[in-house]
This record gives C-alpha cells, sequence and structure tokens, in this order.
C-alpha cells in the first residue's frame, strides 16, 4: 500500500504541472478561436500534430530506456550522460536538416509560403525533446516538485508571451507608433497572426533549457558506446510503439488537409473545430499523463519488490487509474455546457466529439497500465505491435469514416476511429499480457465502477433541461456525489466511507 500512496502523490505533484499547465494552456484556445477563424487556427493544430510526432522521432524512446537502465545500474550517471550526449547530437542534427531542407519540407506539409512556422516548431521540438532526458533525470532522482516548478515556469512564460504578442503589442502599436517596431515589424507586425503563438513557443522552450542548466554542467560526463546499443536495442521497439501511438492520437488532424486536397479551406475548418474541441476532452489526456510520469518510474522500483505485494500494487494502480478517470469523465460531461463557452460558437458544432474522445482516451490510459507488462519482461517488440495494429486500425477507419462522413463533420469519423482503435489494442494487450506476465486485476470491480458512470451519464444526459438550468446542474452535481459515494463505500476510503454509511 506504501507504493500506492507513493503513486498517488507523485501523480499529484506531476499533475499540478501537467493538469494546472494544460489547463492554463487551455485557458489560450478562447483566445485563438476569437482572434483566429477555424481555417486558420486549424494550421495551429495541424502542425503541432506533426510536432508531436517529431518529438516521439527525437526521443526515440530514450526517456523509458533511462529509466530501464538506471534502476538497473550501478552507476544511473553514466545511463544519464550517455542517454543525454545521444539525444543532444540527434536533436542537433534534426535542426540543420530542417534548415537546409525547409522548402521542402514546408511544401510537403501543405504550407510552402509559411516556412518560418515550419522552422520555428522545428527547433522548438528538437529543444523540447533535448530537455526530456533532464526532466526524466529528476523524476529518477524523485524531484517532482522541481519538475513541477519548471514546468509550471513553461506554461506561465508562453502565456504571458502569448497574451504580449497578441493582445499587447497591437494595443502598443495603436498607442505608440514605432515603440516597438525593432522587432515587431521585421516580422509584419499584426499580419504576422497565428506565427506569434510559435514564437512565443520557441522562446518559453528556450527559456526551460536554460533552467535545466543544473542537472547539464556540473558533472562528470560518461559516454559508453556499448551500454548506448543495449539501450538503443532496448528503446527501438518503443520508438516505432511511439511514432506509431502518435500519429493514432493526430491521425484526424494530419490526415484531413490530405483528404480533402481542393477543399482546403474547408479542411482546415474541420481540423480547427476538432483542433478546439478535443481541448475539452484534452482533461482526459492530463490526468493519463500526470499518471504516466509517476507510473514508468513506480513500475521499474516495484519490480525489485518480491511477492504478492507488488502484484497488488500494479492491480490497485489500474483499479484507481479507472475510478479517477471515470469521474474526470463524469464531470467534464455534466458541465459541458458551461465548458463549451470556452470557445466561440462557430466552435460548438464539434462538441458531439467530446465524450467519444474522453472514452477513447480513457482506454488509451488503460493500455498504458498494460504495458508493464512487456516493459518488465523486456519484450518491448509487443508494444510495437500494438501501436502498429493501432496505428493501421486508426488509419484504415479514418480513411473510411472521414471521407464517408464528408465535409463540414468529417472530424467526427476521427473521434469515432480514435474510440474503436483504442479499445481494440486495449483487448488484445490484455488478452496477450495474461500469457506472458499475469496480473489479477480486479475486472469485475472496474466492470461494476464503468457500468455505474455509464448509467449515470445517460441519466445526466436525460435530466438536462434548457429551461431549468440549475435545477439540471443541482441533480447532475447529486449524480457525480452518487458515483462518489459508492467508490468511497466500496473501496473504504476513510472518513468518505464512514460518512456514506451512515447516510446509507
Amino acid at each position: 500500500m506504501a507504493g500506492i500512496k507513493s503513486l498517488v502523490k507523485d501523480t499529484a505533484v506531476y499533475g499540478l504541472s501537467s493538469i494546472v499547465g494544460r489547463f492554463l494552456n487551455w485557458c489560450l484556445v478562447p483566445l485563438y478561436v476569437y482572434l483566429f477563424d477555424a481555417a486558420e487556427y486549424g494550421i495551429v493544430s495541424y502542425l503541432y500534430g506533426f510536432t508531436a510526432v517529431a518529438l516521439v522521432i527525437l526521443n526515440y524512446g530514450m526517456e523509458t530506456g533511462f529509466f530501464r537502465f538506471a534502476n538497473a545500474s550501478d552507476d544511473p550517471e553514466k545511463v544519464y550522460t550517455t542517454s543525454l550526449t545521444s539525444v543532444g547530437m540527434t536533436s542537433a542534427l534534426f535542426i540543420v536538416a530542417l534548415t537546409l531542407l525547409l522548402p521542402r519540407i514546408s511544401a510537403a506539409l501543405l504550407l510552402p509560403r509559411h516556412p518560418e512556422y515550419v522552422w520555428m516548431l522545428g527547433v522548438t521540438v528538437a529543444l523540447d525533446a533535448f530537455s526530456n532526458l533532464p526532466f526524466a533525470y529528476l523524476r529518477f532522482r524523485n524531484k517532482a516538485w522541481t519538475f513541477a516548478g519548471i514546468k509550471l515556469m513553461n506554461v506561465g512564460l508562453n502565456i504571458g508571451l502569448n497574451l504580449f504578442f497578441l493582445l499587447g503589442c497591437p494595443a502598443l502599436e495603436k498607442r505608440w507608433p514605432g515603440a516597438i517596431d525593432w522587432f515587431y515589424a521585421p516580422a509584419g507586425g499584426d499580419s504576422f497572426g497565428i506565427g506569434w503563438i510559435f514564437v512565443a513557443n520557441l522562446i518559453s522552450t528556450v527559456a526551460v533549457l536554460l533552467s535545466l542548466t543544473p542537472w547539464l554542467t556540473g558533472r562528470r560526463w560518461k559516454f559508453d558506446p556499448r551500454l548506448l546499443k543495449r539501450m538503443l536495442d532496448y528503446s527501438w521497439p518503443l520508438l516505432i510503439l511511439g511514432v506509431a501511438g502518435i500519429l493514432s492520437q493526430n491521425m484526424g488532424q494530419l490526415l484531413i488537409p490530405y483528404i480533402f486536397r481542393g477543399n482546403e479551406e474547408a479542411a482546415r475548418s474541420m481540423v480547427g473545430i476538432y483542433g478546439a474541441n478535443m481541448k475539452i476532452a484534452i482533461v482526459m489526456v492530463m490526468f493519463t499523463q500526470a499518471f504516466r510520469y509517476a507510473y514508468e518510474p513506480f513500475i521499474f522500483s516495484q519490480a525489485k519488490a518480491k511477492g504478492e505485494d507488488r502484484t497488488k500494487a500494479y492491480c490497485d494502480a489500474m483499479k484507481y487509474f479507472v475510478i479517477f478517470g471515470l469521474l474526470i469523465f463524469l464531470g467534464v460531461m455534466y458541465f459541458l455546457p458551461v465548458l463549451k463557452y470556452f470557445e466561440s460558437p462557430g466552435y460548438w458544432g464539434g462538441l458531439r466529439v467530446v465524450p467519444v474522445m474522453m472514452m477513447a482516451e480513457l482506454f488509451f490510459g488503460v493500455f498504458f497500465n498494460l504495458s508493464l507488462w512487456y516493459k518488465l519482461t523486456d519484450r518491448t517488440r509487443w508494444g510495437m505491435y500494438f501501436s502498429l495494429l493501432c496505428f493501421v486500425l486508426m488509419l484504415g477507419l479514418n480513411l473510411w469514416l472521414v471521407p464517408a462522413i464528408g465535409i463540414p463533420d468529417g472530424y467526427l469519423g476521427s473521434a469515432w476511429a480514435a474510440f474503436i482503435s483504442y479499445f481494440v489494442v486495449m483487448a488484445v494487450s490484455w488478452a496477450v499480457g495474461r500469457k506472458y506476465y499475469p496480473i489479477p486485476y480486479e475486472w469485475g470491480r472496474i466492470g461494476a465502477y464503468t457500468a455505474l458512470a455509464v448509467a449515470l451519464y445517460a441519466l445526466g444526459e436525460a435530466v438536462w433541461m434548457p429551461g431549468c438550468v440549475w435545477g439540471s446542474y443541482v441533480s447532475r452535481t447529486v449524480m457525480l456525489l452518487v458515483y462518489i459515494g459508492a467508490v468511497a463505500r466500496f473501496e473504504n476510503v476513510p472518513v468518505l466511507s464512514r460518512l456514506v454509511k451512515k447516510i446509507a
């Protein structure tokens, strides 16, 4: 139980940076969607989809490889500096190649008139990839608060720069013409538009790298080629896994502009609407990400333990992940009529993707939980197989469903493709894992909580009355408390369970 308490504590701290940080970034979405139309915001969503893929490629599984080998090594510093040297060299080569091939890359991304967007995001993602290793080192050394502090500083700076460039600079130009022309005019001023979003991101990323200097300097650097080879042997399947996985996560945003070639404006509008509404569903992604930050160090440290305590810790981790994931789902769906005002009305048609994407992300989180069996048994190739399966399913379903639904609602096909694909790989991973590393998860109880949450969601939709909004919110709040009470009662949560027993 001590292991689970540690996992919960670390998840909460990492969640502070992940959830609070992403929430604050999420608050930029209203700014973007009110300043830019769906087609222009679609370029932002589209390019960030590609940068997510590039980040996984440039990390090539070294983050997980670092945890695996550092925990098993008598010299974790050598593992760290070897990993850091490797990722640093590949990130530098990426920036050089991007700069030399920029016109071709921009044309391939359907943005030949905006190579500056591609270059800024490319440099940003290369610096992010390099920074991920010092962040992994902080997690390895259990410096969760330092990790969270730097992450939140990054978010705060990024938000501040966005507000400065998008709102402050136009106001300054009107009040004091020429005062900021030394940097504002050469870039195009107000007409640079979404380009300022990428400038803000690049500056904040450089600031993060500078903040990580204490964990990059003042140490004895050791580079072991043989160790690197072993790490690459372990990590290359994770690279395939990661690329296939991130392509799957961003499939709709990446494919829609290519599916509707000749209708670029409509395609970008769909990507913009889809991306904006995924920002609401991203609450589940935040939770999964926070859990992931704590879970990878947790499973490798628990692997050193023996007996039933280790197995029980894995089972409890799965159960509580689903419990909290379902609570987040209900909370978001019950209060979606309020959350939708973070978007302009022109984007509300895409709210239909929110419940679908939230459940899809919950399936993906369960799949990540199940991944411990192939990471602990060094069968990382299975992770690659699962991700390739997910990629094939996602690609096929997108190519079928998106054009079948067509303009303007084709993005709905992408949401359902994610739902189906994540469910399938989750089920397949569980089935295969039973053979190689059987863990007695409490599927009966997990299934019961899931059924309860689905029933409460359906009931919450049924009791919604547009003419009595406050009454509807009260009813939904009571239903949310019913779910929390049921969990507290059956999981014997201190204080809450006693309170529920008294009420019952």
